[in-house]
């Protein structure tokens, strides 16, 4: 049976998404001053995007509407925490989910979830540290800052750019395409830190121009078919808390995985809690 908030997504099935997102790259790239003016001041407008927060609020320095959208912010705006074993939210936006990882399935919204497995790229060994372990989704939208950063310090063990579709990611999709972070297009880091193996996964969307990390740049596009595999056995990057790994070219969502019995969120970490970049989301267990 069909429900209204699936039948607003069926669309979403038939549209040519990655033509559409490079369609959608080429704008946010332009760098005709008339258009990417007006692009952006619609955004600051709709959205609310507060601009007192950015380095320059002057738009006509940004080169194009992308260089505005993956914007710098002033130093000091935001404060990373320092406290013993704390977890570092690594983004601004809002909680979509976090909780236990059970059986290997992570749950996504109202009755669906989706495996480890699949979200990972279909590997038994990469999965394999995070099962019955910890995960927090976290929604990027487009009034926020969408540069990523630690949210501990960490070593590059592992990167896998997997393909897949660019379904929206906002509530209401969230809400009926089942599966929907394992299906769509993603980028995932994989680091060691003082917690164990740590995941972020850098999930693309709809119009989602590029994902790229600090230390390869833009990783996707291209657009691919098979997975693709970075290893860092020899001179892997080490970035600390709060340091900056990634950022989307245009919004969507990062998943923060940790093994089992290794942290725990803070109590108020729950489905729609707006966070901030820096504050503390979680602690590492002394005992883990």
């Amino acid at each position: 049976m069909f429900t209204k908030k699936s039948l607003i997504t069926l669309p979403q099935y038939l549209l040519p998404h990655h033509l559409l997102s490079t369609m959608m790259s080429k704008l946010t790239h332009c760098e005709n001053t008339v258009w990417k003016n007006l692009f952006i001041k619609q955004i600051i407008k709709y959205y609310k995007v507060n601009m007192n927060e950015s380095v320059t609020a002057d738009i006509n320095s940004f080169k194009s509407f992308n260089d505005f959208f993956t914007r710098e912010l002033k130093p000091g705006v935001r404060t990373v925490i320092d406290e013993l074993n704390a977890i570092a939210c690594p983004a601004d936006g809002a909680i979509s989910q976090a909780g236990i990882i059970k059986a290997g399935q992570i749950f996504q919204a109202k009755g669906k979830s989706y495996s480890a497995f699949d979200l990972l790229g279909g590997d038994d060994e990469r999965a394999k540290p995070f099962m019955d372990g910890s995960f927090t989704t976290i929604y990027l939208s487009p009034k926020d800052y969408h540069r990523l950063h630690m949210p501990l310090n960490g070593t590059l063990k592992e990167m896998v750019h997997i393909p897949g579709r660019l379904f929206s990611v906002n509530k209401t999709t969230t809400e009926s395409v089942t599966g929907l972070f394992a299906r769509n297009e993603r980028v995932v880091a994989l680091f060691e830190t003082e917690a164990g193996p740590m995941a972020l996964v850098l999930v693309g969307a709809i119009f989602v121009s590029s994902i790229e990390t600090v230390w390869h740049g833009v990783v996707t596009p291209p657009t691919i078919s098979k997975v693709r595999t970075w290893k860092y056995d020899q001179n892997a990057p080490t970035l600390k808390i709060g340091e900056e790994m990634g950022r989307f070219n245009m919004g969507s969502t990062i998943i923060v995985l940790f093994g089992k019995n290794k942290t725990e969120w803070i109590n108020t970490l729950v489905a729609d809690k707006t966070v901030e970049l820096g504050e503390k989301i979680g602690s590492i267990l002394i005992n883990a």
